[in-house]
């Protein structure tokens, strides 16, 4: 499992941009945008890998991972 699959990696639709923005919380804010649902994901889970390994680089710590932490059920 890469280290970016700790964190929750959100894709949803702007009704004030008029696009799907992508997030993830815990990491980073909204970062990227599109038309398409699919390849703003794929955007965003680059940009995660690539934030992942700049804090690395940089010696500084990760955020806790936001996966598995009943996120979905905290929202209901």
């Amino acid at each position: 499992m890469s280290e970016s699959a700790r964190y929750i990696k959100i894709v949803e639709w702007s009704e004030e941009d008029q696009c799907f923005v992508g997030q993830c919380p815990g990491l980073i804010g909204p970062c990227c945008h599109g038309d398409d649902e699919t390849l703003v994901y794929a955007e965003l889970c680059q940009i995660v890998e690539e934030w992942i390994e700049t804090l690395k680089q940089e010696g500084r710590p990760l955020p806790p991972p936001t996966a598995g932490q009943n996120v979905v059920q905290k929202m209901s």
